[in-house]
């Protein structure tokens, strides 16, 4: 839903249509947190589970080549480094899930913080903040699928008897929250 919140926003813009546009881009910027913070609770739990397990996935290094923006390709190039210089799989697992989370949580930081410069028309350089959230999307997209490949791979080597409690956390992590319109400021009476 946020990609097409988002892929709706460049569109109307496209066409002109800037109030639209910007609007569009306020419900992608909310769905991109809300989605953020459900990966990084699973980033998180994933990462208390797998101290409980006595052997965990072999993950590969972030590819900085996979990310668009500095925020993912110094989180990759960090990864691949210290990938690197840590010899135990196990801490480099917990690592990956480590610079996931903090990756997806700056994300998402800089997409809100662009996304409120458009919908409020405080951006000078409007093109610039539409081309910083088009890479930043594509960059969120790539942690989603980064993160999907360890939680596949975490599912592989997890015991089949420990499987139901970890579903359960991971529903109790995402659960649906009480979302709350923000309240628009009224003006004072004259």
């Amino acid at each position: 839903m946020m990609s097409i919140a988002l892929d709706d926003a460049l569109t109307l813009r496209s066409r002109g249509e800037l109030v639209c546009a910007r609007q569009q881009v306020s419900v992608a910027a909310e769905l991109l947190e809300r989605l953020s913070e459900d990966l990084t609770s699973t980033c998180d739990t994933l990462s208390m589970q797998g101290r409980r397990l006595r052997s965990l996935p072999i993950v590969e290094p972030l590819n900085s080549g996979f990310f668009r923006g500095n925020t993912g390709q110094s989180a990759a190039s960090w990864n691949g480094i210290l990938h690197h210089v840590m010899f135990g799989h196990r801490s480099r697992f917990f690592h990956k899930l480590r610079i996931l989370a903090s990756t997806v949580e700056q994300i998402a930081r800089e997409f809100r913080d662009a996304a409120g410069d458009i919908s409020k028309g405080l951006s000078t350089q409007p093109n610039d903040c539409w081309t910083r959230l088009d890479c930043l999307h594509y960059d969120f997209s790539t942690c989603l699928r980064e993160a999907e490949v360890v939680v596949k791979s975490f599912f592989r080597i997890l015991p089949a008897e420990r499987l139901p409690a970890l579903v359960s956390l991971l529903d109790v992590a995402s659960e649906p929250r009480q979302w709350r319109l923000k309240p628009r400021l009224s003006r004072a009476p004259a």
